[in-house]
Parts: structure tokens; C-alpha cells; sequence
């Protein structure tokens, strides 16, 4: 039988084009059509987890609900090869350094558009969550079984087929895979919750942990649970809780009561413990003392809690499952280790071993399966510059950016996320310090070192070689297109027009005055007209009255047809 290193070399020797269905025949040659079970108990980990377990519940908030506080924004690449150095800068662990080279990268790689229906759909999920509530179930679940599973609803027919219109998490607990055999590993998805729903494969996103359990039953499609590994930890945190409720309630050591002339029969020494439990035991009768006409002795053979180390051992597990899910000890109100230096430490190095990575890998997915639907060149990130606990790491950057005097003024309002300045073109000069000289000028003498502080007084460089070339020699009907939606706002009202974003106004009224535009701008109005070309030709519907059609408004205050052949052709070439 050929081993699974001989299945590999025969899947390269293989047509590329059929590598898919070669790698599953050497890999799943054992599945058949039918149900892979999952080995993990799910639901344990949901209710002697999240729902008993106070130290993984408060894990699992204090993750979701710092990462629902970061903001995400759709964008279109440009350049793929600096999309993928934007990308593993900002997956690693963002310093200082690495957070002012992502920015610098980012300007080259993506572009923000906004108004887009992936933007849209993120934001309001479905009908019943908001995006918040969507993302914090969507991780939970990630935490506690570790699989998410997002169903795509989608129309099946019509202009926006394939285009999913509501996003669900569903609930990882229930849902199972359902195998086509070895060609077809996942076929479908199979939700047990009020009946039975199979889902077909490609309308549901599988985010799931590794899973090194590879063996011949498929388990291993599923993902592993962090609970898996610290299954042990749980068990000793929830049954340190539990003794501990037992001694509280008790307030005395398990032992035995008995008389030493032995006179006691079963019946009395029954009605003496039932005495004993009714007046003496609970908090309420702590340190009572009982009362007897009988010669009684004790006999001790329990534990007290001491000596049981009940506090060492609760302690110890939720340092292990802090470990287990990146959290800082700190953060669960441990004293012993909790000051102030250390506290804004551990909240950034909570993003920072925690949600991000949780984040990155969320987008990711999102990425795959998702954004292509609404776009071939749109992604999805996250600004992770807008961490409260990372500003320490921003204001490095802005130190770091105001001594870079190699970036123009507006490459520095980029990184910061500030946008270019296109009204002051002066801010696409270099500005050096005015103390520094070339050291070709071999006629200036040189003097002996002298301590000085630098002087950055700067000296902005003649635009005539460096300047960012721009240009105003677009078509005059993209300007006529401009101006008549701007006629066209004046003439009917804001409430009437009221398409188009506030940049799309501002673009309009650069080309009705005919105002030079940068090669940037020049990309960002290609792109759009290139993502809404289907906004060229009035909607049959608003044919009388063409300035309430949004689409078409919106379009055109980017120039319209007349500006498209004109831009793209500007973009390529520059």
C-alpha cells in the first residue's frame, strides 16, 4: 500500500490544474458519503465553560469586547507584492517601528474606497445584530469550541446573485460535516438545532483553530478547542470553586461523632446528626458549639481548606488559562502582580496576543470567502491605529515622522491616517533641515565638531524635479458632467440630491473649476468609475426626473463615462 509521502509525489507529478482533486484522492481516499462526527464535546465546553466558569467567561468578554472597539474599513489593492509586506507587518507584534513602516507600506498598497455593499453588509450583518454583536458571538464561539461558522444568504437568481445580502454566526456546538466522499471532503454543513438544516458548502465560512488530531474518521476538518488543551485547568478551577462553596456552607472538617460508653443505637445517633445539620451547620451557625448530655469524642478525618491548597491550585489554573488564550493575568484583577506600569503593559499586550491575531485571522477568512463576491481587487482590514492602548506606540511614529525629513508632508498625513492635502500642493515637496549641505561641496571648509542641536527649521526643496505631477488636461465632459450635478443640487435641494459622499461633492467641484489633480486622485477616481460602472446609464425609473437616481449622481460627480477612458488610461501610465 503506498504510503502518504508516495501520494504526495505522485499529486505533483499531476496537471497544476488538478492538484485540488488529486491532493483529496491521496488524502480522503477513506471518507465516504456521510456524516464526519466531531470528537470534541462542544457542548461541554459552552456550559462547563462559559456558563459555570467565571475566570473562561471573563477571558472570552475581556477579548470580544476589546476587539469590537477596533475599526474596519474596505479597501482596493493597487500593488499586490506591497499588500503582502503590509500584511506581514501588521501580523506580527506591532511596535513602535513596525507600526510606522505598515503605514508607510500601506499608502502603496491599498486605497480606501467608501459606499461599497461590503462595507454595507458588515456593518448591519442581518436583521437582528448589529455588527458588534455579530463579531462578539462570531468569536465567542471561536474561544469556546474552536470553530466559527458564518452562513452567506444570497439570492439565487437576478442581478445580485451570489451577492449575500445577511450574514449569521451559527452555533458552533450544533453544527456538523457532512463529507460527498473523497473528491468532495465537505459537501455540506449540517445544523441539528429544532430539526435538522443542511447548508451547501460554499454558503458557509469555516474559521477553525489547528487541529492535529488527523486521523482516519475526517475529525480533523474540525477545529481544536483551546478547552481541549486546558480541559484539566477548567476542571480544577470549576472543582476549586466547588469544594470551596462545600467548606463555606459546612463552616466544620468531615469526621465522626461517637459515644464512648456505646450506648448509642442507629436510631439516636440518626436524630443526633439530623440535630446537628439543622441548628449547627451553614455560614449562619458559624463557630456554634453543640450541646449534649451524652459522653461524645471526635474523630477527625477530613481536610480543611488550607490544607487542601484550594486558593494555590485556583490560583495556578487561571494563570493556565490566561495562558491558553493570550490574556494577561493581570487583567483578571490578580493584586498580587497588578500596578500601575504593569496594568497599561498587559492591556497592550492584551491586542497584542490576543485580538489581533484572533482579528487578523477573522479577516483572513473574511478575505477568501467573503470580499471576492462584492469585488476582485476589495479587502477587508482593521486600523489598528486607533488602539487607545497603542497610542504610546503612534506617538513613536510621529516622533520617527517628524525627524524623516526624505517624506513629503503628505506621505506623513497618510501614515497618519490623515489623508492627502490636495488643496496645498507644497505639501508634496521635501523639506530638509536648512543646516544640512551636500558633502560634494568640497569649497566649504570644514570646522571641528562642535556639540550642536539640529535645527529643524525646514527649507522645502524647488518642486520642479520632485513635485508629484499632476494634471488638468482631463476631458471638458467630465467637468460639464461635474457641474450639471452641482446645477443640479442647487437647483432641487440637498433633500431631493442627496447622493454622493462629501469627498464625491469635493471631487466635483475640482473638475467644474478645473483644478489640477494629483496622480493619486487621478487613481482613486479610475478606481471608483472602474467598482460603479454600472451607475453610467440613468435607471429607467427616474428617466423624467434623472437627479433623484443616487447611483447615476454619484457616478457622475466623479466625471462620469466622459472622464473613464481618460483616467485609466493616466493611472496605467503613471
Amino acid at each position: 500500500m503506498a504510503s502518504i509521502l508516495d501520494r504526495f509525489r505522485n499529486i505533483i507529478s499531476k496537471n497544476a490544474s488538478n492538484t485540488a482533486s488529486e491532493y483529496n484522492k491521496a488524502i480522503y481516499n477513506y471518507l465516504g458519503q456521510s456524516v464526519i462526527w466531531n470528537t470534541e464535546n462542544d457542548e461541554n465546553y459552552v456550559k462547563q465553560g462559559y456558563q459555570r466558569n467565571a475566570t473562561i467567561y471573563s477571558l472570552i468578554n475581556i477579548i470580544t469586547k476589546a476587539a469590537t472597539t477596533i475599526p474596519f474599513s474596505v479597501y482596493e489593492k493597487t500593488s499586490e507584492s506591497e499588500y503582502k509586506r503590509y500584511k506581514s507587518l501588521t501580523s506580527g507584534t506591532l511596535d513602535a517601528n513596525a507600526l510606522y513602516k505598515a503605514q508607510l507600506v500601506k499608502k502603496n498598497a491599498l486605497v480606501e474606497v467608501q459606499g461599497t455593499e461590503l462595507e454595507a453588509i458588515l456593518e448591519n450583518p442581518n436583521a437582528a445584530q448589529s455588527y458588534n454583536s455579530w463579531l462578539t458571538e462570531l468569536i465567542a464561539f471561536r474561544k469556546l469550541t474552536g470553530n466559527g461558522y458564518i452562513y452567506g444568504i444570497a439570492p439565487d437568481t437576478g442581478d445580485r446573485a451570489g451577492k449575500f445580502q445577511e450574514l449569521y454566526v451559527m452555533p458552533s456546538q450544533a453544527m456538523e460535516i457532512i463529507s460527498g466522499g473523497m473528491l468532495e471532503p465537505v459537501s455540506k454543513y449540517r445544523l441539528e438545532y429544532n430539526g435538522t438544516y443542511e447548508i451547501p458548502a460554499e454558503l458557509i465560512c469555516h474559521i477553525k483553530d489547528f487541529n492535529p488530531d488527523y486521523s482516519e474518521t475526517g475529525s480533523h476538518l474540525y477545529g481544536q478547542s483551546p478547552l481541549r488543551a486546558g480541559f484539566r485547568s477548567m476542571t480544577t478551577n470549576n472543582e476549586a470553586v466547588t469544594t470551596g462553596v462545600k467548606y463555606l456552607q459546612n463552616q466544620t472538617a468531615r469526621g465522626i461523632l461517637m459515644s464512648e460508653e456505646g450506648d448509642i443505637n442507629e436510631v439516636q445517633a440518626q436524630q443526633l446528626k439530623d440535630k446537628f445539620r439543622r441548628q449547627h451547620q451553614g455560614s449562619q451557625n458559624a463557630g456554634d458549639i453543640l450541646i449534649t448530655p451524652k459522653k461524645l469524642s471526635w474523630v477527625n478525618f477530613g481536610l480543611n481548606a488550607s490544607d487542601l491548597s484550594l486558593i494555590e491550585q485556583y490560583n495556578a489554573s487561571i494563570k493556565d488559562l490566561c495562558n491558553i488564550y493570550g490574556v494577561p493575568v493581570q487583567l483578571l484583577n490578580n493584586t498580587e502582580s497588578s500596578t500601575y506600569n504593569n496594568m497599561k503593559e498587559a492591556k497592550k499586550a492584551l491586542y497584542q496576543m490576543a485580538v489581533i491575531p484572533e482579528l487578523d485571522k477573522i479577516k483572513d477568512e473574511l478575505n477568501r470567502w467573503l470580499a471576492p463576491k462584492f469585488g476582485d481587487k476589495l479587502v477587508i482590514e482593521f486600523d489598528y491605529t486607533a488602539i487607545p492602548e497603542m497610542q504610546e506606540e503612534t506617538e513613536k511614529v510621529v516622533d520617527q515622522l517628524s525627524k524623516a525629513w526624505w517624506i513629503t508632508p503628505n506621505e506623513k498625513r497618510e501614515v497618519m491616517n490623515y489623508g492627502v492635502d490636495e488643496e496645498n500642493l507644497q505639501l508634496n515637496d521635501y523639506f530638509i533641515p536648512s543646516n544640512l549641505v551636500p558633502l560634494n561641496f568640497s569649497d566649504i571648509p570644514v570646522e571641528e565638531p562642535k556639540s550642536v542641536e539640529i535645527d529643524y527649521n525646514f527649507t522645502s526643496l524647488k518642486s520642479q524635479t520632485i513635485k508629484q505631477e499632476s494634471f488638468d488636461d482631463y476631458p471638458q465632459g467630465a467637468t460639464n458632467n461635474a457641474r450639471r450635478m452641482l446645477e443640479w443640487r442647487e437647483k432641487y435641494g440637498r433633500d431631493v440630491v442627496d447622493s454622493g459622499t462629501p469627498t464625491g461633492w469635493q471631487r466635483a467641484n475640482q473638475l467644474a473649476n478645473r483644478e489640477a489633480i494629483s496622480l493619486d486622485t487621478v487613481k482613486r477616481i479610475n478606481s471608483f468609475l472602474a467598482r460603479h460602472k454600472d451607475n453610467a446609464k440613468i435607471d429607467p425609473q427616474y428617466k423624467d426626473e434623472p437627479w433623484k437616481d443616487r447611483g447615476y449622481v454619484a457616478y457622475n460627480l466623479w466625471g462620469g463615462e466622459a472622464m473613464v477612458s481618460w483616467a485609466n488610461r493616466v493611472a496605467e501610465n503613471g
